[in-house]
């Protein structure tokens, strides 16, 4: 991108498009937060399943994880290489679901605080416009590095 000057402000200029886009659908009158609570159809439990490691099986950054950076950690001398990144994996995979739980149930507790207090849920739709608003001005005034 940086080598084509026009496809690269494309993009940001797309990107700040949409961003205003968002911040116009928080701050419009009777407008609603993408993070508004609101009901959903129930899945269950193997259909959430599927869609969480389809998701996790397409993304390449996972891919790129376990082969750029795991194998600096893999000593041949230590035993079987195998073992080791089972190992290695499987601590990583650990980790992750330990710190995806932490922001599932803290995402829980700020809807439930959010949908119980409407002034809060409005002062943090507006802050989110604000935010929005000011990440697409900054990004369409940014100049190319």
């Amino acid at each position: 991108l940086f080598a084509v000057p026009y496809a690269y402000d494309a993009l940001r200029f797309g990107g700040a498009a949409y961003l205003l886009y968002l911040a116009w659908q928080a701050l419009r009158p009777g407008g609603r937060s993408p993070f508004q609570v609101r009901e959903l159809v129930p899945d269950g439990p193997r259909k959430l399943f599927a869609m969480g490691f389809l998701t996790s099986l397409l993304n390449p950054k996972i891919a790129m994880f376990y082969l750029a950076l795991l194998p600096q950690f893999i000593d041949p001398a230590a035993g079987n290489v195998l073992t080791q990144s089972l190992v290695l994996g499987a601590i990583q995979i650990v980790i992750s679901g330990s710190v995806n739980a932490l922001i599932i149930f803290t995402a829980g507790s700020i809807a439930l605080f959010l949908r119980t207090r409407p002034f809060w849920a409005v002062v943090q739709r507006w802050l989110m416009g604000t935010v929005l608003a000011g990440l697409a001005v900054k990004m369409a005034t940014e100049a190319q590095r």
